[in-house]
């Protein structure tokens, strides 16, 4: 699923084929992936709230993980998946650059995040990161209650040769399968720059679907870091700290 700034009055729902919001572009690309035994659908909100912001936001179904695979989903995939993601930038990219078609002239080669959650998560984290699976054309990257890929890892800070995406990570306190000490561990050893969001007392997915109000949160955090880091606004780094301190819900440590 592909969502871009659309010309025209907003509106309420999908319409899929709108005419871009061209003469507002090229806008820069966000790929997001989803976690594992589900699909892109309930991100829906956040993935939407990017768009809006004026990102191409490209959400893949990878093959094997998600909840409609052929003889149910198969984890132990995950290690096809940071490649799968730079398929997918490849592909964005050139449709982009193509003369005609919707997507022509539509997306900024130089302003490329990844970002996902849960299992998506330690894909993007694989993808900006390791030196495996490590895509130059990352500029940002946004992990959503992630972690190493199991047996592979997700991350090579000390050796790996800079400069490094910007970082942005999120984790809930109350979280039972991605554990905050996973999040922890890599954002630790994450060099400058770098965030990490911490919501009070939230679980492993509602946060990034349906509960509010930290799907806000996370909306006005993450957008504020897209900003600041593919469009260069720098005055989005006070917008994130002002969106990411809420008392008893959110804190934002920041180190840019």
């Amino acid at each position: 699923m592909i969502r871009y700034p659309a010309a025209g009055s907003a509106s309420a729902r999908d319409l899929p084929g709108a005419p871009p919001a061209r003469t507002a572009g090229p806008f820069p690309l966000v790929i997001f992936g989803h976690g594992f035994a589900v699909t892109p659908g309930p991100y829906a909100r956040l993935l939407d709230a990017w768009a809006r912001a004026g990102y191409v936001v490209a959400a893949p179904i990878f093959p094997l993980g998600n909840a409609h695979a052929p003889g149910g989903p198969d984890e132990s995939d995950i290690v096809n998946q940071p490649r799968d993601m730079s398929v997918v930038i490849s592909r964005l990219l050139g449709l982009g650059e193509a003369r005609r078609g919707l997507f022509g002239g539509l997306v900024e080669p130089h302003a490329i995040a990844v970002s996902g959650q849960s299992d998506g998560g330690e894909t993007a984290l694989a993808t900006a990161y390791d030196t495996h699976f490590i895509d130059r054309r990352v500029r940002a990257a946004i992990i959503l209650s992630g972690a190493e890929i199991p047996g592979v890892g997700g991350f090579d800070f000390p050796g790996l040769a800079g400069p490094y995406p910007p970082l942005l990570a999120t984790q809930g306190t109350a979280d039972t399968i991605n554990r905050p000490s996973f999040t922890y561990a890599f954002f630790n050893l994450a060099p400058r720059p770098k965030f990490l969001l911490t919501l009070l007392g939230a679980s492993h997915l509602p946060p990034y679907t349906t509960e509010e109000p930290q799907l806000g949160i996370v909306e006005r955090v993450t957008i504020a870091f897209l900003n600041r880091y593919l469009k260069h606004a720098a005055r989005d780094l006070s917008a994130m700290t002002v969106a990411g301190n809420v008392r008893g819900v959110a804190t934002l440590q920041t180190d840019p």
